[in-house]
């Protein structure tokens, strides 16, 4: 039954249906009770059949935010209920109405008429004159017509989000490193707490209106989105590969689908029959997923929950997460395109100046390559979830081979690219005592793998690992632990718990900054698990005290997220229109503006000693990039660590490397510390280099920005 409410207010009327009793003899296809505070008048209409007989008492009960507001044992005889004195098998059609005395009516919270999906209900049991057996049970849940998931929210988080990751690629396109730097590392962490909240509404706790509602709003995160063809493309395929597709949402006039949220004590043993129906039945879609029991009610929860609350079939629900996920990729790469042949054209008509994006004009393939990249890392939590998922529901063959060959493509790619990182920054650490030395003076390495470290400081590019073990077990939980929202809530809170504590001994993000946004982050998330293990009820709250905290719940998150909001606003606008927005945020300790700077801002004049120093001949050959050697490094690399690959043409080739924070730097040679000389730019050998007469070392003690971060 489609939710119905009024937008007076002080009115509150049903908006779902359930029967709570076993073997009830007592099913209603339309059960509809509306409660009007004004006249405190309680309106009910009831269609449905019955096997009852006899005389009968009606104990009819109303509860909001685990108190009960109001009860009353209703007499059909004594009360004009037509129908029901005595009550006959077959069809009833019961429209009546009660007036609820001042002293009950003052027992319904207030808050019950203002804040946004209310917890409340209306039970009514059909019991036996006779014997007082009870013979019949319906239930329905109340609403004042109030929500918080209200789809253009969705939207405008959704906008902004995409403008901080937009403003980071513009910063880094126009050389302000230190900018796009920190806008790119606070916009994942944002993106990663919406993917957080995300999560807390796919677990199979039963979680107040309010808290259900709230995590919707962060649902396209994960790409659950309801557009029309997409809808019509899933079902087709899934039918195409073997699959049977499930009709809940075309069977709303004749099954009542209940989404369950935080039970009230005085039906949660009622219903618990029914969520062992849905355990075992509706988890299995390869028997029948349209099955419904015999009272023709269907209980949701966990992912399904969020798949039906966004207007999306069932056996839809991986499809749809997947084709965002595919249209994503397909539209960053045409933007990319697009934006290459903008910029290009702009140029020829003088319309923009020659030096404007020239890195991205230049070797914008592997720009391409490295966003990429970071699209796999935004969309890891939402394929580890929907593919793991898809392993326990199965909607077709097909599909299943499909969840995991993404799933397992996306985790071999990022491992690859971790990997990676920590080979460089190894052998970094090897030949210059610094792990940033080759993380940031080689651009094509930087514009490729640098999504993965350049949030961290370079001394903690190992934290890249342990943000994507984080991740994906948090992912796992959520996919495979369906069937029980206690061993989920507990999981995720000791997940969190320990996520929380490293980062605050280790503090591994670039600036004090950045590490204060991700712990406060992390502090939110872990109170939300500790909420969560709350809504299991695993500590007999009392019904009032849990729904109070789905409110507290609700405001904790809503004001934090919009401080973010905010605040990534204001990073973009300065990214994105201020002259020089680099002189907000103070340099890295790790020295590494000092090596990319130095890719893109060294006088012409140096142009020559650039090229010896690359190892450069006099035709202007160039040695491979540092990345080049996928296999490994030796020490001979050290020769080669301005190169440039041909994809790099234009500025990059005639620019010198970075000195290398190992050495000191005079008159176009290198000078050794150790050694107090001199030596041509060759590889070197395994022993010290043979000192040029004459030459004079560094005295002292070298400074720190030649050390590195971490070296002192």
């Amino acid at each position: 039954m489609s939710s119905v409410a009024s937008a007076t207010n002080g009115i509150l009327q049903t908006s779902s249906l359930a029967t709570c009793q076993d073997n009830s003899k007592l099913t209603a296809t339309l059960f509809d009770v509306v409660y009007t505070a004004n006249n405190r008048t309680l309106n009910f209409d009831i269609i449905g059949t019955s096997t009852v007989t006899g005389n009968v008492t009606i104990d009819l009960r109303v509860n909001a935010y685990g108190l009960q507001a109001y009860k009353n044992i209703i007499n059909p005889c004594t009360s004009n209920l037509q129908g029901m004195c005595p009550m006959t098998a077959g069809p009833i059609n019961i429209l009546s109405n009660q007036d609820i005395d001042a002293d009950s009516a003052k027992q319904i919270p207030g808050i019950a008429y203002s804040v946004p999906d209310l917890d409340a209900s209306v039970t009514i049991y059909i019991n036996s004159t006779t014997t007082g057996e009870s013979l019949a049970c319906v239930r329905a849940e109340l609403s004042n017509g109030k929500t918080v998931y209200i789809p253009a929210v969705c939207w405008v988080i959704a906008v902004i989000t995409g403008l901080g990751l937009i403003a980071a690629a513009v910063a880094s396109g126009l050389g302000h490193s230190n900018t796009a730097a920190h806008v790119a590392a606070n916009t994942m962490s944002l993106f990663g707490y919406f993917q957080a909240q995300a999560f807390i509404g796919m677990t199979a706790v039963s979680l107040p209106p309010i808290v259900a509602s709230w995590t919707q709003v962060f649902q396209w995160s994960m790409g659950i989105i309801r557009v029309g063809f997409i809808q019509t493309l899933a079902t087709w395929y899934q039918r195409a590969t073997g699959g049977t597709p499930s009709t809940v949402l075309s069977d709303l006039s004749t099954v009542s689908v209940q989404v369950e949220k935080r039970s009230l004590e005085t039906v949660h043993r009622l219903l618990a029959r029914s969520v062992q129906y849905l355990h075992q039945g509706l988890l299995r879609r390869a028997t029948s997923e349209t099955n419904t029991a015999n009272n023709n009610v269907v209980i949701l929860r966990g992912i399904k929950r969020v798949g039906f609350r966004a207007g999306i079939e069932l056996t839809n629900i991986f499809m749809t997460g997947y084709v965002f996920f595919i249209i994503f990729v397909i539209f960053v790469v045409l933007f990319v395109v697009l934006f290459k042949l903008f910029c290009e054209a702009l140029v020829r008509a003088g319309r923009m100046k020659g030096d404007k994006f020239i890195d991205f004009r230049n070797g914008w393939t592997t720009v391409l390559k490295g966003i990429l990249f970071r699209v796999a890392l935004i969309s890891f939590p939402q394929m580890v979830v929907l593919c793991f998922w898809e392993l326990t529901v199965r909607d077709s063959p097909a599909i299943v081979v499909l969840g995991i060959f993404t799933v397992f493509s996306l985790l071999a790619v990022l491992a690859w690219a971790a990997s990676k990182v920590i080979r460089l920054a190894r052998r970094s650490i090897n030949m210059h005592k610094n792990p940033a030395y080759i993380l940031y003076s080689d651009p094509v390495t930087l514009n490729k793998w640098g999504f993965l470290y350049v949030s961290y400081k370079a001394t903690a590019y190992y934290w890249l690992v342990v943000a994507l073990l984080f991740t994906m077990v948090k992912g796992l939980f959520v996919a495979l632990g369906q069937g029980s929202g206690i061993v989920q809530a507990v999981s995720l809170l000791i997940i969190d718990a320990a996520y929380f504590i490293m980062l605050c001994i280790l503090t591994p993000y670039m600036d004090k900054k950045t590490n204060g946004f991700n712990i406060a982050i992390q502090v939110i998330n872990f109170i939300n698990t500790i909420f969560l293990l709350v809504f299991t009820n695993v500590f007999s709250a009392p019904g009032i005290v849990v729904g109070a905290m789905g409110v507290i719940f609700f405001f904790i998150n809503a004001v934090f997220s919009l401080v973010l909001l905010i605040l990534l606003l204001v990073a973009s606008g300065f990214a994105l229109f201020s002259k020089n927005p680099d002189v907000r945020y103070a340099p890295m300790r790790d020295d590494r503006g000092s090596f990319i700077k130095s890719q893109s801002h060294l006088p012409n004049e140096l142009d020559a000693l650039g090229a010896t120093a690359r190892g450069e001949g006099r035709l202007g050959q160039k040695s491979a990039r540092i990345e080049d050697d996928e296999d490994g490094y030796s020490s001979s690399d050290v020769s080669r660590v301005g190169g440039n690959s041909s994809s790099m043409a234009g500025r990059y080739a005639d620019q010198p490397a970075p000195n290398s924070p190992h050495t000191g730097y005079s008159n176009g040679m290198y000078q050794n510390e150790k050694s107090s000389g001199y030596y041509q730019p060759v590889a070197p050998r395994s022993g010290a280099n043979s000192p040029a007469p004459g030459a004079r070392g560094p005295v002292g003690r070298s400074p720190a920005w030649q050390r590195g971060a971490g070296y002192d």
